[in-house]
């Protein structure tokens, strides 16, 4: 991403007030998307958490939680009509930023096995496939499963 196009985008951390905002974009991109109070969970339990602003709107958003050396990914999310601009690259390598300052030594994340788009740009930022998580995710006709990946920090 050009630095004259990051300059039009902002990184804060989440707020509990910002959850209204993310319940409009979350279930346009996801058929099973996460709930307010998953959210509020996350937040609770002061889980690294980022909104992506756009002139003072929210138009994504990731979550990672921490457990010893590990960062954890939970969710990277960019809205429908801001996708396929690199938004998604610049807020994971956020995310890959904040993983280095709590000094993790990986990154770990689960992805659908459909979400190719997602495949690729994990890919392209050096995470690798580790294993499959059979039935991880449920799916409209019963579950899908996740590829679990990783990344040395």
């Amino acid at each position: 991403m050009s630095a004259v196009l990051k300059q039009a985008f902002a990184l804060r951390p989440m707020q509990m007030e910002d959850l209204d905002a993310i319940m409009v974009i979350e279930p346009t991109i996801y058929s099973h998307p996460w709930t307010r109070g998953n959210f509020s969970d996350s937040l609770k339990s002061g889980y690294s958490a980022w909104v992506l602003l756009h002139q003072n709107v929210i138009i994504g958003y990731a979550l990672m939680m921490m457990v010893l050396d590990e960062a954890h990914l939970l969710n990277i999310s960019v809205a429908k009509a801001h996708q396929k601009k690199g938004l998604g690259k610049y807020l994971l390598e956020h995310m890959l930023e904040m993983a280095k300052r709590h000094h993790a030594a990986h990154m770990f994340l689960e992805v659908r096995t459909s979400n190719t788009v997602a495949i690729l740009l994990y890919e392209q930022l050096g995470f690798c496939e580790m294993a499959v998580r059979k039935g991880y995710y449920p799916a409209h006709q019963g579950r899908e499963d996740a590829i679990l990946m990783g990344l040395a920090l």
